[in-house]
């Protein structure tokens, strides 16, 4: 079977619209529905996980094994740790990121009517024209609060608003794709990686081809506070975690590239599937990198020490700037799309 060309209107399209919708950990109800809109347009079947997370069945020409391939739909975010009493919100974090990484972001406040509020992501001490030390004052949880977009002046003020504690907070992604080929938003970690996964869906339908073994997509919805793919279903025999690749020092992909990862802070992957992929990309042209991220955890990773019988592999495009302003270009999500079809097939 040739090479697949993944549809890459089909997939920029899809990961737009992926980013446009706010999915912080534990706040993913909206973005599920999208993905069980996005299968049945594909006639794959869909069940679920009792987090929630989505699991995506496709029957391969030869049952007598299951690859898994994971991906994860949920991002950073906040919750409402306080109401402060001028009428702004203290936050605690959903995640790992630099709190520097969303000063001066707009957001929004969701509460648990399903009302929702804009407000702006600010330093305690937000003017120079004001505060001698707002240019030092260090960017930590305490010091940064949400100034909520309507006429509050007390916590009482908040309330009726029918804010409160635990109230989850998205950031405003801005997602752009550029005429040159870039994206670059929030959150491509990992919805790059769920586009890449549905790119493999539709090609499969497109083309009218089965991969040779049995295939589940799992998208999950806890990968940011590590336990996104604890539970996997009992039949998956080996599974890749497609999420994102880093760039920086001691790196050597790029945003045009699928990244392979030999080994993260879980330890090394396993040999014989990473050494497969490398072939194939290879044999099949793709660009890649094989990279090594140790500040870094995916869902094979809690899979894998959770205590689940598999084999597992980490693929997935080159992402700029992780946990932050992030950017990739389209190349590096469509080869991922191509890397996966080849293993699959």
């Amino acid at each position: 079977m040739s090479a697949i060309q993944p549809n890459e209107t089909y997939v920029l399209d899809l990961l737009k619209a992926l980013l446009d919708t706010p999915s912080p950990t534990g706040y993913t109800h909206t973005i599920m529905k999208r993905i069980e809109q996005e299968a049945a347009s594909l006639d794959v079947p869909l069940t679920w996980n009792e987090k929630g997370g989505a699991i995506l069945s496709i029957a391969g020409q030869d049952s007598s094994r299951t690859i898994g391939l994971s991906a994860h739909v949920d991002t950073l975010g906040a919750m409402v740790r306080a109401v402060k009493s001028e009428g702004t919100l203290r936050l605690t974090s959903v995640g790992g990121y630099m709190m520097n990484s969303i000063e001066n972001e707009y957001c929004i406040i969701h509460t648990r009517s399903g009302k929702t509020y804009t407000g702006t992501i600010l330093s305690t001490h937000p003017s120079v024209h004001v505060y001698s030390d707002a240019r030092d004052l260090k960017r930590q949880e305490a010091n940064m609060e949400v100034r909520i977009d309507e006429l509050v002046e007390s916590a009482d003020d908040v309330k009726k608003l029918g804010i409160g504690v635990g109230d989850f907070v998205s950031f405003d992604a801005r997602a752009v794709i550029t005429p040159s080929g870039y994206i670059k938003s929030r959150h491509l970690d990992d919805k790059a990686s769920v586009a890449a996964l549905f790119g493999l869906l539709e090609s499969m339908k497109r083309d009218n081809w089965k991969p040779k073994y049995n295939v589940k997509l799992l998208i999950s919805n806890y990968e940011e506070v590590g336990h996104g793919a604890a539970y996997i279903p009992a039949d998956i025999n080996e599974m890749i975690a497609v999420d994102m690749g880093c760039i920086g020092d001691d790196l050597s992909c790029k945003e045009t590239d699928v990244s392979i990862c030999a080994k993260d802070s879980s330890g090394p992957y396993d040999y014989d599937m990473t050494s497969r992929l490398i072939e194939l990309a290879e044999s099949e042209g793709i660009a890649y990198a094989v990279d090594i991220y140790p500040h870094y955890g995916s869902d094979a990773s809690a899979a894998l020490s959770a205590g689940s019988n598999i084999k597992a592999a980490l693929i997935g495009p080159g992402v700029h700037a992780s946990h932050a302003m992030e950017r990739t270009h389209k190349q590096a999500v469509l080869n991922t799309v191509k890397l996966l079809a080849a293993y699959v097939k």
